[in-house]
């Protein structure tokens, strides 16, 4: 059985642009989409903390060490410069590999500055 787990996020990450006129995507500085696990024109989804937008997209690289993240396109539409967004890509895997599978988990500070990075999540307690 092939089940669909995170494969990585970059969590509450803060838009710096939102390009309506440029090519459909969202640029993301080349750091993190590394440090993420993430792949140049992979899907991803977008998920909008200010307003609670939720949208599909594909990944455009943006100058490594520049903090960008623009929405671009239809996504320029989505959202407002400053909103913190949580970027995550799914993979595919067999129920093995989901065993030992982590995910690449990015934690970002408002200026899209690395605040830490794990693999894991604490279980949530009331």
């Amino acid at each position: 059985m092939q089940i669909t787990l995170l494969k990585g996020k970059l969590h509450m990450a803060s838009v710096s642009q939102a390009e309506l006129w440029y090519d459909g995507s969202c640029a993301i500085d080349k750091d993190l989409v590394e440090l993420a696990g993430f792949r140049e024109f992979e899907q991803i989804d977008i998920y909008d903390v200010d307003n609670g937008e939720r949208f599909h997209t594909y990944i455009i690289l943006a100058e490594a060490g520049s903090g960008t993240i623009s929405m671009n396109g239809a996504a320029a539409r989505r959202v407002q410069v400053g909103d913190r967004v949580i970027i995550a890509a799914y993979g595919t895997m067999d129920e093995s590999e989901a065993d030992s599978f982590k995910p690449k988990l990015v934690y970002l500070n408002k200026d899209n500055t690395v605040e830490r990075t794990t693999n894991t999540i604490p279980v949530q307690k009331d």
